[in-house]
């Protein structure tokens, strides 16, 4: 999860990965944000995000993306 939170701040500093659970509800993040997150996940941990996994459900939290991230790994 650590790495996941630097990923993420490296990609949006201003935000608080932390505690934030509506990055997509609350319009935190953009889609050009959620295009360099795919591309970062897919540096780090060598996966495919496939588009019917792109939904907000899936992005709204770190804690949520980091799930997929699990997810699709395993």
């Amino acid at each position: 999860m650590d790495k996941l939170l630097d990923i993420l701040c490296d990609i949006r500093d201003d935000v608080d990965f932390d505690t934030c659970d509506d990055l997509i509800d609350g319009k935190i993040l953009t889609s050009f944000d959620i295009i360099q997150i795919l591309a970062a996940l897919d540096d780090e941990y060598d996966i495919a995000i496939p588009a019917t996994e792109i939904i907000p459900e899936n992005f709204n939290s770190a804690q949520a993306i980091y799930d997929l991230v699990q997810r699709l790994k395993g």
